[in-house]
């Protein structure tokens, strides 16, 4: 049975992780330090970590992956295959030549489209028709290894969640895949076309902000469903910051800027057509649908936000 190292951190990494306890041997699961959150900054298990525990597999969580003790660490156990699944750390040249085989990474983008830090926002963003999962090989450039396989998917009306729920299960059947094919001497690199890469940027405050006076609605819709349900595009109405978490085209014919608010229903004029804001978020409160929002607002029936 071979032998492997998972690096991962967050949710999305889980499906992947699973899938590699139950066709290796797998020693070892390196993640991300625990981290304060919440108002109590209690300290708190990454995912992963919380999942190999539960694996009973050892955890290894390094401040940095690239110094001499944890590549010794890494050494120690002899691996066959390093699996990387969003682990948040750049891996330098000399973990690369510690595994005996190989060492893949599950990126959520159709390489070498979106390589980077936020592949499936970017897509969303980008207006894409499809994104997928594509199984790649790491090496020293940013997500340009030659690629095993690849998995589709068709974006539509999804959001951001919908989106990591389906690319998290489909990087795991990859790795299912690759096993198989790594078992039977059969593994095939594709490189990928360095000329037909794009690059998804870190998110940042000014791209999760939606300003109706310079964008479409179709440029807001996307704002919506790639930072929904996390973290959330926000709106600024009436001095109050939103975060918007579901919206649709409307056909209201409004002002760029201007909002008409009904008992149940706001729509908001942009820069090209209007958009009907369908759940949202104020400041300290809970999700709410727009109805809850407008009967504690208290808005004019016609304004500017």
């Amino acid at each position: 049975m071979l032998k492997s190292i998972f690096f991962g951190t967050p949710e999305f990494a889980i499906p992947t992780l699973n899938a590699l306890a139950e066709l290796t041997d797998l020693r070892l699961v390196v993640t991300q330090e625990d981290k304060r959150k919440g108002r109590g900054k209690k300290l708190l298990p990454t995912p992963v970590k919380e999942r190999a525990e539960e694996l009973n597999i050892p955890v290894f969580q390094p401040g940095s992956i690239n110094t001499l003790e944890a590549l010794q660490r890494l050494r120690d156990e002899e691996a066959d295959l390093f699996i990387v699944v969003a682990y948040g750390q750049i891996l330098k040249k000399e973990l690369l030549e510690i595994p005996k085989g190989y060492i893949m990474n599950v990126h959520s983008s159709l390489l070498p489209r979106h390589r980077g830090a936020a592949p499936m926002q970017w897509a969303i963003l980008s207006g894409d028709e499809k994104t997928g999962v594509s199984f790649m090989q790491i090496e020293e450039g940013l997500d340009s290894g030659p690629v095993y396989d690849t998995r589709a998917i068709s974006i539509g009306d999804k959001n951001f969640g919908d989106i990591h729920d389906e690319l998290a299960e489909l990087g795991a059947d990859l790795l299912r895949e690759f096993i198989k094919d790594m078992e039977g001497g059969k593994i095939v690199l594709q490189p990928q076309d360095d000329s037909l890469a794009t690059y998804a940027s870190k998110i940042d405050e000014d791209l999760m902000t939606i300003d109706p006076l310079t964008l479409s609605a179709t440029e807001a819709l996307r704002k919506v469903r790639a930072f929904s349900p996390e973290p959330g595009a926000h709106l600024t109405m009436q001095g109050e910051r939103l975060k918007i978490y579901d919206a649709a085209i409307s056909d209201e014919n409004l002002a760029p800027g201007e909002f008409m608010a009904t008992k149940k229903k706001l729509f908001i004029g942009t820069r090209e057509g209007s958009l009907s804001i369908r759940e949202l978020q104020r400041p300290g409160k809970k999700r709410m649908a727009v109805g809850s929002y407008l009967a504690g607002a208290h808005l004019p029936e016609r304004g500017e936000v």
